[in-house]
């Protein structure tokens, strides 16, 4: 008899290889005793109590049909108790109608598709983890889908607050339904006056061109964004000329890389890690006078060897390049590019790679959008930012002291 107890014991011991299918079970015993407890307060009495004459009226009237849920542990079953004789219909607030998963996993269907899982491998996938009969589909992310166009048209429109300080621009391209329209990406990243960083613009342009960027600007401009005290961009011509139309008071400050790579491709391949070396020398130089004769020496270099077209390059522009240096230098790592806007789209060009579905701009555009909120949140805050009123201000650097411009605050316009 002794032994038949110590076997029942064993058998009903939870042990490893049985944890998760425990936690399930544990899961919807408190979920189906929830459910009891609320319709138990619907009614007024405990289950089998005898109801009093001052009780509102109605009764139990046993349970619904099965209905599975999904929680990050996985899928359980619960049954939802019904009543009858009641003057309105009960409710539950734990388990409303038509709810098939925990918000959690609600939020976690997108992000697994804009992180690169595609419509057809939601099955698969999210059966190993929530177990077969998960109640997910293809339709479901897709139904999320309409949703996200109509936040990126509220984004879109929505004002802006706060100060900005620094403005980064940039038109990038992505191997999808964007590129068959000879569309690019015209993205503008702010980072306002309190430090932190924030995606602010992003619609499709026909390649970058003037007009194009004139009207994103113009955009910005409407919905109350303060001339920035600096812009950063790449060398397109249609950047600066817009620029020069919207902002005209903002300082110019043209991205290292995008000069680098221009200039690299000037030069035979068999020189580009020296030519490369020199080039990032003058662009972490600690002084403008300093980058300037790192500037001469290279241009020194490539006239020697016939190779004009890079010295030319290099010198095209120069003005645009050396902004930075009037800026607090805790400042110029923020400054020198606009790799702010180029990283969060490493993980666009690899998700559009990953499943080349789209085939409207504006399906793309949305879901871009979508990846780069995902992406936002990993923007880190700008440094010194105790510093960011100054700029504002139209306080500029020299020789790392700060002095004011007498008779210019572009802070007010």
């Amino acid at each position: 008899m002794a032994k038949r107890i110590d076997d029942a014991r064993e058998a009903s011991r939870v042990v490893w290889e049985g944890l998760e299918g425990d936690f399930r079970l544990r899961i919807q015993q408190y979920l189906q005793q929830l459910l009891e407890e609320e319709l138990e307060e619907f009614l007024g009495r405990r289950r089998y109590a005898r109801k009093s004459p001052d009780q509102p009226g109605g009764y139990r009237n046993g349970h619904g049909r099965p209905r599975s849920l999904s929680t990050r542990c996985g899928m359980v079953q619960v049954r939802r108790p019904r009543a009858r004789g009641v003057d309105e219909p009960f409710e539950s607030r734990v388990l409303p109608f038509f709810m098939k998963r925990t918000q959690d996993i609600t939020a976690c269907l997108p992000q697994l598709y804009l992180h690169g899982l595609s419509l057809g491998d939601f099955d698969q996938a999210l059966a190993g983890l929530l177990g077969d009969d998960a109640p997910v589909s293809p339709a479901t992310v897709a139904r999320l889908k309409t949703v996200w166009h109509a936040e990126y048209r509220e984004w879109q429109s929505r004002p802006i607050s706060g100060q900005v300080v620094y403005l980064w621009i940039d038109g990038l391209y992505v191997k999808a339904g964007l590129e068959k329209d000879k569309a690019a990406l015209l993205v503008a990243v702010a980072g306002f006056v309190d430090g932190h960083k924030e995606i602010v613009a992003l619609q499709a342009g026909y390649r970058e061109s003037t007009e194009s960027w004139a009207d994103l600007l113009r955009d910005l401009k409407s919905r109350g964004m303060n001339a920035p005290a600096v812009i950063v961009g790449d060398g397109h011509l249609g950047i600066w000329a817009a620029l020069r139309e919207v902002y005209p008071s903002s300082l110019e400050q043209r991205c290292w890389n995008h000069k680098m790579l221009n200039v690299l491709d000037k030069l035979p391949r068999k020189v580009h890690g020296e030519a490369r070396d020199q080039l990032r020398a003058m662009m972490y130089a600690p002084e403008q006078a300093a980058c300037e004769a790192l500037r001469d020496a290279f241009v020194e270099w490539c006239r020697q060897r016939q190779w004009l077209a890079a010295a030319q390059t290099l010198e095209r522009d120069w003005e645009r390049l050396v902004t930075f240096f009037q800026l607090p230098r805790e400042h110029w790592v923020h400054l020198r590019t606009s790799n702010i806007v180029e990283s969060p789209f490493a993980a666009v060009r690899l998700r559009t790679d990953a499943a080349k579905r789209f085939k409207r701009v504006d399906n793309a555009t949305a879901a871009i959008w979508k990846m780069l909120m995902v992406g936002q949140l990993r923007f880190k805050p700008l440094l010194r930012p105790e510093l960011l009123p100054m700029v504002q201000r139209d306080v500029r650097c020299d020789d790392a002291k700060f002095r004011e411009q007498p008779g210019n605050n572009q802070a007010a316009a």
